[in-house]
């Protein structure tokens, strides 16, 4: 499949790529093209399942991988590299204010809910309490559990799984 690099999206004019969305829930149908975010298609990329082009240039996999850095999205891009080799499904998650939502194994989007929802942070980033506090709230509103995802410098990744409790 080849896709078309525009913006912040990649878009796959393909009937592989229909199928792909129907079985794996990559991207977002629109009117027979798949839109892919930016890490969704450098996971397709590094699968070698997508290749990608702009200005009617093929990208190489480094061109692009440093198009998805330049933007700040490389260390999300690890953790939903991460869970999606896990065989989790991961949809955006800015509707509630994460980067992600997960589903466990064996649902997907439009057959069950979401999970978790997935915030993805950098060991030495700080975040305040309130902002710990509401992102926990936000969770607890929708009935999904918060992961925190933290990337070390070596690229590692360890999961926290916060839940509200009461006393």
């Amino acid at each position: 499949m080849n896709g078309k690099l525009q913006g912040d999206m990649v878009t796959v004019a393909s009937p592989r790529a229909i199928k792909l969305h129907e079985n794996s829930h990559f991207g977002q149908l629109i009117q027979e093209e798949l839109q892919l975010p930016l890490i969704e298609a450098l996971f397709l990329a590094e699968k070698d399942k997508l290749t990608l082009s702009t200005e009617g240039r093929e990208l190489s996999r480094d061109e692009f991988t440093n198009v998805v850095r330049d933007k700040g999205l490389f260390t999300k891009y690890l953790v939903f590299k991460d869970l999606r080799n896990r065989g989790y499904i991961v949809k955006t998650g800015f509707k509630y204010g994460s980067e992600f939502r997960l589903y466990e194994r064996g649902r997907s989007p439009g057959n069950g809910h979401s999970d978790f929802l997935v915030k993805v942070l950098t060991e030495d980033q700080q975040i305040t309490i309130n902002d710990f506090s509401s992102y926990v709230r936000v969770a607890h509103g929708v009935n999904k559990k918060l992961m925190l995802a933290v990337v070390d410098d070596e690229q590692d990744i360890t999961y926290y799984n916060v839940e509200w409790t009461r006393p």
